[in-house]
């Protein structure tokens, strides 16, 4: 009786919503698949296209795992941690995002069961590391490396993997045009770990054949003024100034008192102003540039100054294309005219203003270091482009992880058949439940041939029954889903390659993600916070709507 009469400890502020136990892990697993099944479908080659669109009322068309991820805004707190491997997915590799989320939903599904049957979390949590350190050697160990080749091998084998990458994209009906593109791209960079020497340029209109690339830096006319179209439009082997600076006439206006005891002062000062920025065009014409890009303006009497001496000018060049021209032309971005170089001036081969569609654009190729490229996207619907710029920065990342890695295993489902024949055989060799979660982890890995199969609406079951036999027969480690008959090939005879650290890096990430969400046994939220904001701005409505009723009524008074 005492013992009911003592008084209740509380920890929490009232009011906080707790969670915990086993119908918590359960309830974030059911999260978890719920966000999976949505980007389900976008898997491969016949994957469906998502539209999402947002409150702003913009429209985003994409099958990009980590694209589609970013825009759904999902609020469940387990669930957002799908999205931020998705994300980490695609910073570090540039593809394989929707694997990663489908490959931890699965796993996460395989052990909803046991969780429900009462398996402490963390046996199954030591069972998946164990797992996924095993999967991880095993694709090491099946990896074939493409060290060593030449660099015409190299190209074939880097376009090989890009065609793979963009099969599964809006543009893979064009995958081979654009593969090439981007090995040339990416090969122009070089070394560089830069990205955004890369740049690619989106212009509406034509089609997706008209897209090219330039082995150089090419970006939009900037605005001009008057006397922009005397200027040359296309020289050999210029030198290049690229300037930090405004090269316009500015009146004194802000900031400036000046006393006057004799008007005709005031000449001299308006004289003065005129000659610190002719000097300034003087000194650029002096340097030797034939050409001159600022990223500030550059003013109508600047602008017809150069057209009359046969000088090209951009003003408002943006930061990231001024930057990308010094990298390719060997210039300096230079914050003052005075005592110019020749060593601070770029140079290129050529230099060209050329229409494209209806936009113009300033062209510069054959630059000496030659460590920037750009790629020039056409295409109908902006959305198409948009996607178009998604899919071709996905297939950069995946030949850049190529040449540096330069290991690749077979796709199409054929290394994740493998894995899960090994770990399935391996388990046979544990006591006691381990054995059980092994085989799970194995099951789990199905998931990717699996969806493959229903995404081109084949019969997911008889394909993967051929696939196991196949893969059990021991001579059978290359063959995955054969997207094109229904059955199944050998994928790396077909040239379904993907590069080894996209697999490692998703299975990685999708059990470090299972093994963390089957960790949370409660989640405390504590909604005070939020409402003490909801109801501070309610208050301060109320008082500013009780002010204007009395006011209102004041007013009525007086009128009687």
């Amino acid at each position: 009786m005492a013992s009911m009469m003592q008084p209740q400890i509380i920890l929490l502020k009232e009011g906080t919503d707790t969670s915990q136990g086993r119908a918590q892990v359960v309830s974030n697993i059911n999260a978890c698949t719920a966000v999976a099944d949505t980007v389900r479908t976008t898997l491969g080659p016949r994957g469906m296209d998502k539209l999402i669109h947002d409150d702003k009322g913009g429209t985003t068309i994409s099958n990009d795992g980590a694209t589609i991820m970013r825009l759904l805004d999902i609020v469940h707190p387990a669930a957002k941690i799908l999205v931020d491997i998705a994300k980490s997915q695609d910073s570090e590799v540039g593809d394989g995002t929707t694997t990663v989320v489908l490959l931890a939903a699965e796993f996460l599904k395989e052990a909803k069961p046991y969780i429900e049957d009462g398996v402490h979390p963390h046996s199954l949590i030591r069972s998946y590391r164990t797992a996924g350190h095993l999967a991880i050697e095993k694709v090491k160990e099946l990896a074939t490396s493409i060290e060593g080749k030449s660099l015409e091998e190299k190209k074939s084998l880097l376009a090989k993997c890009a065609a793979t990458t963009l099969s599964s994209k809006l543009i893979g009906g064009e995958k081979e045009f654009f593969a090439s593109m981007v090995v040339d791209a990416v090969l122009a960079i070089s070394n560089d770990d830069r990205l955004n020497l890369l740049g690619i340029k989106k212009v509406p209109g034509g089609t997706m054949r008209d897209s090219f690339l330039v082995n150089g830096v090419a970006f939009k006319k900037t605005f001009s003024y008057a006397g922009f179209e005397q200027q040359p439009k296309k020289f050999l082997s210029p030198k290049i100034l690229l300037l930090n600076i405004e090269l316009e006439l500015k009146s004194e206006k802000e900031n400036a008192e000046i006393r006057l005891s004799d008007p005709l002062q005031y000449q001299s000062i308006i004289d003065a102003e005129w000659n610190i920025i002719y000097d300034k065009l003087d000194k650029c014409v002096k340097s030797g540039a034939r050409i001159v890009l600022s990223r500030l303006a550059i003013g109508d009497l600047a602008t017809q100054y150069f057209a009359d001496r046969d000088i090209f000018c951009a003003g408002r060049v943006t930061e990231e294309d001024l930057q990308r021209v010094a990298a390719a032309t060997g210039g300096t971005v230079q914050t003052s005219v005075n005592n110019v170089i020749d060593e601070v001036l770029g140079s290129c081969e050529v230099f060209e203003e050329r229409q494209v569609g209806n936009e113009r654009f300033n062209i510069f190729s054959g630059c000496p270091s030659g460590q920037t490229a750009t790629i020039v996207l056409r295409g109908g619907a902006d959305q198409f482009i948009e996607e178009a710029e998604r899919s071709l920065h996905d297939a950069i990342m995946i030949v850049r992880r190529t040449l540096k890695n330069s290991t690749i295993v077979p796709g199409g489902g054929a290394i994740d058949m493998e894995i899960s024949k090994y770990l399935r055989h391996h388990a046979r060799s544990i006591a006691g439940k381990s054995q059980f979660f092994v085989n799970s982890f194995a099951k789990a890995l199905e998931v990717i041939p699996r969806q493959l199969c229903d995404n081109a609406g084949f019969d997911a079951t008889d394909v993967l029954n051929k696939l196991r036999q196949k893969h059990s027969s021991g001579e059978g480690a290359n063959y995955g889903v054969d997207i094109n008959t229904g059955g199944i090939a050998d994928s790396f005879a077909n040239f379904v390659w993907e590069p080894a650290v996209v697999k490692i890096n998703a299975i990685n990430a999708a059990t470090e993600v299972a093994c963390l969400i089957l960790s949370v046994d409660e989640t405390v939220k504590n909604p005070k916070s939020e409402s003490a904001q909801g109801d501070a701005a309610a208050s301060a409505m109320a008082g500013r709507g009780g002010a204007a009723m009395r006011g209102r009524g004041g007013r009525g008074m007086r009128r009687r």
